[in-house]
Parts: structure tokens; sequence; C-alpha cells
């Protein structure tokens, strides 16, 4: 029994001299009361499914001269339809809790004259401390993020071809845009588009408002954004959803932002003409 005992003395202390050690080790592994780490905007944009570097049957410039034509059509149409939109930014603090937000959801109407403007439904008091929204983010917010790559806007473009990849269940050609110059006063987009290989329109964008804007102190950062659309009545393709959640870096630090812009509700107002696919009957309704 002498011996029994002095083992359970040795076993004894043995677990408290373990339990000592995982505490130590707990303790040390566990943040200190207070401290937090700084905050982390999601990567960037990775889609899951492999781009495949095979070249299209048919040439890069037919398809992206193809490609504008359609958008410039379905900018035309998209100007009859009318449709409401919410517009969301918020700061986000170290635990990632939103600590600032304007907020903003208006309707997308005609006059009865016919002429197109926004009606703001809802827009409560903004709660923004540490960033204000500025003429140019109210610009993005109507050109840049819904990105429309028309005939017309082609010029100011370096259009690069970068392959095929999947898109939910759609084949999409990818390509690198950049502006090829930056003029003063003016607003591009950077950043990579997804164009569906039957429609031939813009199913997704990725990248950010063209130029960032420093003079003296003042400071006008923009976030990279995610843009996708869908097919409404079957024939053209409606941005419906842009998110962003990046980290600004300011001079004073840096600020994690947050953005939402959903589309939703299109009706079209009117009808006018569109050009005709090939095979198409003129008489088919798209």
């Amino acid at each position: 029994m002498r011996h029994i005992s002095q083992f359970f003395k040795i076993f004894d202390a043995l677990v408290s001299i373990t339990l000592l050690i995982l505490s130590a080790f707990l303790f040390l592994s566990a943040p200190l009361a207070g401290q937090q780490s700084p905050p982390k905007a999601p990567p960037s944009d990775q889609s899951s499914s492999a781009i495949s570097a095979e070249p299209p049957s048919v040439p890069v410039d037919q398809i992206v001269r193809r490609f504008a034509e359609r958008e410039a059509e379905f900018k035309r149409e998209r100007d009859n339809y009318t449709y409401t939109q919410t517009f969301v930014v918020q700061t986000i603090d170290a635990v990632g809790q939103p600590d600032g937000e304007y907020r903003m959801t208006s309707d997308i109407v005609f006059s009865t004259t016919g002429k197109r403007y926004d009606k703001v439904t809802y827009a409560p008091p903004s709660t923004l401390q540490r960033v204000s929204l500025s003429e140019q983010d109210l610009a993005d917010l109507q050109n840049v993020q819904p990105f429309v790559l028309t005939t017309d806007e082609l010029p100011k473009y370096d259009i690069a071809y970068v392959g095929r990849q999947q898109v939910d269940e759609l084949t999409a050609y990818l390509f690198e845009v950049k502006p090829k110059e930056i003029k003063k006063n003016q607003r591009y987009f950077q950043g990579r588009i997804w164009v569906d290989d039957k429609d031939l329109e813009i199913v997704k964008t990725y990248g950010k408002a063209v130029p960032d804007i420093r003079k003296g102190n003042d400071e006008n950062f923009f976030p990279r954004f995610e843009t996708y659309r869908e097919n409404i009545e079957g024939h053209y393709w409606f941005p419906t959803y842009t998110h962003a959640d990046d980290v600004l870096h300011f001079t004073s630090g840096d600020i994690r932002i947050r953005m939402t812009v959903r589309y939703k509700d299109y009706k079209r107002f009117r009808v006018t003409s569109r050009i005709l696919l090939p095979g198409e009957a003129p008489d088919e309704k798209p």
C-alpha cells in the first residue's frame, strides 16, 4: 500500500505540473485583453475555375468589336428601363463591425415628358465619421460600377485577352481592361471583365474606379469592387449586384470600406429599335 500511495502522490504532482503548463500555453496563445488585430479585407477576386489560355476560334479583335456593339445596344436598352437602386457604404472597425454608414435608396424613373431622373425614396442621415462621399463617388455609382464598354468607349482603353473562364454556368471570355490615358476630371474603370461567349455581353466585372485623387492634404481613394449581371427578359444582361470590401490606405491610417449596390425591379418604360443578331428574325422578341 505504501508504494501505491507514493505512486498516486507522484501521479498527482505530474498532473498538477501538466495543468500549469497548459494554462500558461493557453494564456500566451490568447490575445491580451483589449488588444485587437488590424482590420483585414477578404482576398481579392479569385475564381475557383481555371482559366483556359486556349485562343478562341474567332479573332480576338473581332470578339471585342462585336461585344462592344452589343454593349452599346444594351446601354440604349437599359436607358428605357425603370428600376430601384439601393446604395450602402460602411466603414468597418477593427473587429469587423460597421461603425458608420451612408444609405440611399432611389427609383430610376421617367417624368411625364419622358425625361429620366433619380427619385430618392429613402436617405437617413449619414453616420459616416472617418470618411465622406465625394462627387466622384456618386459619379462612379452611375457610370463605373455598372461598367458598360461600348463602341464609343473602346478607344479609351487597352484591352488584352486573358482566356476563357467559367462564371457560374456560363463560359466567358476574360479580358484585362485599363485606360490608355487618364484625362483631367474623367473617370475610368481598370480591372477585368467577363464576356459571355454566346450573348457577347459583360456578365461580370472586377476592378476599381481610377484615378485615385490626391490634392494637398485631401485624399480621395476608391475601393476594388465586383459587379454581377443577370439576364433580364432573356436577352440582355443587367447589373444587379455590386459589392466591395477593401482597405483604403490613407496617410492618416488604413480604413476598411464595405460597399453594396443592389439594382432590382427592372421594368421597361418604352421600346426602342435594336440590332438584329445573325440569323435572328426581325419580328423575334428579345
